[in-house]
């Protein structure tokens, strides 16, 4: 029992970050109340908004408080966890009943014939995992050119978190980037908890469990969960700009009095000038940033009652200034599914907004396949299809449009590109042929923060031994520059130079009646998103726990 669960996290914590600045990180929950909202919300009862926040930062004079990953109360979250994993409902109950005390007296004493006591390791190795970035550092004076530093805005996947991408968001904020990590409350997060102004609870989500098939129930339910997750991005951007001001806003989620204390942001962000903000999201997350560029630009054709719009934002608000065509958007894994809804099909036939006439291209935008989405023809044909220029008009050859960057990462699994593939490395080798989960985000990392630079937004270097691996890989046909410039060229070459790191051609673009979530009758691929998306490869990791407990 102890080899294997040492096995499944051989670290008891993430590695460090490999950036030029320690990091920070703080917990952020403000009442929409306090915040103008872009567009009206579908769900009243969603009465905050919620956001972890990963920053550089100075080093405190006293060690601070550890961040856990998994949230507070943590049994409450363990519960969840193994309900979108798949456990029943008798013993999900019976681990969040269990108090911390007799906990640890049931890990040393317990029958390891018991059903519950097969779970206490897991449990107890889930709840000691710590984020090492520290609680609530005063952020860094920023040394770019503006005096404010590039912020970056994420959206996680389905079964995600604010917790759950907290290596890749740390390692750029390490790099100088502000990179805020929101808390959807749409369902898709295993458990969100809402919080009233004095710290009670006012309302539970949890995990909304649609199947993935395209019915018009299904539909609705995807629609209904994109509506609140754009209006939530809207918010936490006029949240930003409000923090930056130094407006006075009161965080919920503060432990103590000195915690609440947003101020130390004030006129340190870079969000006011129009297209300075990155947007990043995993899976739906990725999906759920496609919708809100298109959303944003082509706002103003939704008036027709043939166009329905799940977030039209008033002219007069901020967002529809800071999203433009040259706007920076980095996708990982695209899940195609949440787009292809009847309600919005007018928005899948528009191109992003930086394929619109007279816009820039691809230079912006990045695109990251693991191996497993790469190998799901329906979803690539779709993914091809939204981030390469619009077929027929122009290809990445013609001058009218710069390509984008996208890239396939070998031997890499959809949880590869989250935290999950670092907590679990044994079971994502062994289960979904899942290799160096840490290069994988590394690699992740490095392409975000090379496009941000190409495109004009000061972020720390790339040191040479972020880069060391690929030193004479094929160095003879790519144009190796001096690492001193802080550039790292070599991730966004599409010569093959980075080990296990592919680039996609746009040839073979999808067709619009590809929906495709079922199987290829052509081919006889399996394309179900059970073989690709996040709870397919839970529900193999969690057969693989079953199996050796």
């Amino acid at each position: 029992m102890a080899s294997f669960f040492s096995r499944l996290s051989p670290v008891p914590s993430f590695p460090d970050y490999t950036g030029p600045y320690k990091v920070g990180t703080l917990d952020v929950e403000i009442p929409t109340a306090q915040v103008p909202s872009p567009w009206s919300s579908p769900d009243p009862s969603i009465s905050t908004v919620s956001f972890r926040v990963f920053y550089p930062c100075e080093q405190p004079s006293t060690p601070p408080q550890p961040v856990y990953w998994l949230p507070e109360p943590q049994r409450e979250f363990f519960k969840a966890y193994l309900r979108f994993l798949g456990a029943g409902p008798r013993l999900s109950g019976l681990i969040q009943s269990v108090s911390p005390r007799a906990l640890e007296f049931h890990t040393e004493n317990a029958n390891p014939t018991d059903s519950f006591h097969r779970y206490l390791p897991f449990y107890s190795l889930l709840s000691s995992i710590k984020i090492p970035a520290l609680q609530n550092a005063k952020i860094l004076h920023p040394n770019t050119t503006s005096k404010r530093w590039p912020v970056l805005i994420f959206a996680h996947g389905l079964g995600g978190s604010r917790n759950a991408y907290s290596h890749l968001l740390a390692s750029l904020a390490s790099h100088g980037v502000v990179a805020i990590a929101a808390d959807h409350r749409d369902g898709s997060a295993p458990l969100s908890i809402i919080r009233n102004i004095d710290g009670s609870r006012s309302k539970v989500v949890e995990y909304i469990p649609l199947p993935h098939v395209h019915s018009p129930v299904v539909e609705d339910g995807r629609d209904k969960q994109m509506r609140i997750r754009l209006c939530e991005l809207g918010t936490i951007y006029e949240a930003l700009l409000k923090i930056d001001r130094g407006e006075n806003l009161t965080n919920i989620a503060a432990q103590q009095p000195a915690e609440a204390n947003l101020s130390m942001f004030t006129s340190m962000l870079d969000v006011h000038t129009p297209s300075r903000v990155s947007w990043s999201g995993h899976s739906f997350g990725a999906a759920t940033m496609v919708q809100l560029f298109k959303s944003v630009f082509y706002r103003t054709e939704a008036s027709s009652a043939s166009s329905y719009n799940l977030f039209g934002p008033l002219k007069s608000s901020s967002i529809t200034r800071q999203i433009t065509p040259e706007s920076h958007l980095s996708l990982l894994d695209l899940w195609c599914g949440p787009l292809r809804s009847r309600k919005t099909s007018w928005l899948w036939d528009r191109p992003l907004p930086c394929y619109s006439p007279s816009s820039p291209g691809g230079s912006n935008l990045v695109a990251v396949l693991s191996e497993s989405f790469f190998k799901w023809r329906a979803n690539l044909d779709m993914t091809k299809r939204i981030v390469f220029p619009p077929s027929g008009k122009s290809d990445p050859s013609n001058a009218r449009f710069a390509p984008p960057h996208v890239f396939h990462r070998l031997s890499s699994a959809h949880l590869s590109q989250s935290d999950f593939g670092l907590l679990s490395p044994w079971l994502t080798k062994t289960l979904l042929k899942a290799d160096e989960p840490i290069r994988t985000l590394g690699l992740n990392a490095r392409a975000i923060l090379e496009v941000m630079r190409q495109g004009g937004i000061e972020v720390g270097p790339t040191s040479s031994s972020e880069m060391e691996e690929d030193v004479g890989i094929n160095d003879t046909t790519v144009e190796h520059k001096e690492f001193s410039n802080g550039h790292d060229y070599q991730i966004l070459a599409k010569d093959g130079c980075v080990k296990g790191w592919i680039a996609v051609e746009p040839h073979g673009q999808g067709k619009r009646e590809d929906i495709g979530e079922g199987v290829n009758t052509k081919t006889s691929e399996k394309a179900h998103p059970a073989a690709s998306v996040v709870e397919g490869e839970l529900m193999k990791l969690t057969e693989g726990l079953e199996g050796n407990l």
